[in-house]
């Protein structure tokens, strides 16, 4: 993509801590654009971050600003409404609009638990944790929205990105590990569609997106590999006890392919034709043309 494609543009990246939020807004940098880049997970501390792990929004933002872009880190936690009010107010008096809004947040990557406990049924299912789910993977989005939709609507032109996981078709066939999953991956894309109903009177698009089989940061931790070397995990004999990724994992992607995938969806002028779909990163790359950062155009949904 141009380099300038997104020159000018302000995005704001909710769940920018990492996986699909980091590639997303690194990729959105690539294209020139500000991206404010918003998570709980920060180096002056984590803020009731459900992980336990190193990365932070401050990074986020610097890898935005080292691909040729603008990045602004901003604590915030996504389920306390005046801590998003605050992050609107502040967008609003620092650069009076925004372009994109990306609702990445999640969180909820242990609460699902591992392979052998999904399948769970509701009445074995903790409810607490079921509900935490629930809370982080949809409730954090309608505040988001709430509060950050009226400065993406101050312009005609708009995108609202909503991430999930599976695309509407295959969701409405496939059962997704569990009620309280299932649910709100279902809801997600949903809320594309509603919120786009809303945006076409003015202007704005609202699209689902999907990645594919996401080398995130905590994938490639439980594979025990690097960006570098992902393939090593396929290699059927380790010989040091760390786990062997099934042959699927080929058709992996990095972040930064969905990234791609929003920012040509927001350089996009005729991007009111995607209103209210629901798409995989593989379906825009294929539309526009880009790659992921090793040159392929993977596609780990089934046809």
């Amino acid at each position: 993509m141009d380099k300038n494609a997104l020159r000018g543009r302000v995005a704001v990246v909710a769940g920018a801590t990492r996986g699909a939020g980091r590639g997303i807004a690194a990729a959105l940098g690539e294209a020139g654009a500000t991206v404010i880049c918003t998570g709980r997970s920060s180096r002056t501390g984590n803020a009731k971050s459900d992980y336990d792990r190193p990365e932070t929004i401050e990074e986020t933002a610097e890898i935005v600003t080292r691909l040729g872009g603008a990045g602004i880190a901003v604590q915030v936690d996504h389920l306390d409404p005046d801590q998003v009010r605050r992050l609107a107010e502040r967008v609003a008096a620092d650069h009076g609009a925004i372009d994109v809004l990306v609702n990445d947040i999640w969180g909820a990557e242990r609460l699902k638990g591992a392979p052998p406990e999904w399948n769970t049924p509701i009445w074995d299912h903790d409810l607490g944790s079921g509900l935490r789910i629930l809370k982080l993977g949809v409730e954090t989005h309608l505040i988001t929205s709430h509060h950050l939709l009226p400065l993406l609507v101050a312009k005609p032109g708009g995108l609202l990105v909503e991430v999930t996981d599976g695309t509407t078709d295959y969701n409405s066939q496939n059962y997704r590990i569990s009620v309280f999953y299932d649910l709100v991956k279902v809801a997600v894309n949903r809320l594309g569609f509603s919120q786009g109903h809303e945006l076409a009177p003015h202007q704005g698009t609202a699209v689902a997106i999907t990645p594919g089989w996401l080398r995130s940061e905590m994938m490639l931790d439980n594979f025990a590999v690097t960006e570098e070397n992902w393939r090593d995990a396929l290699k059927p004999d380790r010989g040091d006890g760390r786990p062997t990724a099934p042959p699927a994992f080929e058709s992996s992607e990095s972040p930064r392919y969905v990234g791609r995938a929003v920012a040509a969806l927001a350089a996009d002028p005729e991007k009111a034709r995607w209103n209210q779909r629901s798409v995989t990163s593989a379906d825009l790359a294929r539309e526009y043309g880009f790659t992921d950062i090793d040159g392929r155009q993977p596609d780990s949904w089934p046809a």
